[in-house]
């Protein structure tokens, strides 16, 4: 059974393994250039006031991301 979960249903503080992509195009690309590559380790670290974008960790950056860009990036809760 696996526990893949959309980026941006992880939960604040936690972190994921990302798994696969399911965006194409421009925003695949943009995506694989941020590094979020299969095995890379992501944190949600907060939100922004409104609650979009979320702020996350993506090998020692932090990158905010809006949910529809996040929603393509599957993750594995550990």
């Amino acid at each position: 059974m696996n526990n893949y979960i959309p980026l941006n249903f992880l939960p604040l503080g936690k972190k994921g393994k990302v798994r696969t992509l399911t965006s194409i195009g421009s925003i695949r690309r943009r995506m694989l250039d941020l590094g979020l590559i299969s095995e890379t380790v992501v944190e949600a670290l907060q939100k922004s006031p409104s609650g979009d974008p979320t702020a996350y960790n993506i090998r020692g950056a932090t990158i905010a991301l809006r949910s529809e860009e996040a929603s393509k990036v599957l993750v594995e809760v550990n």
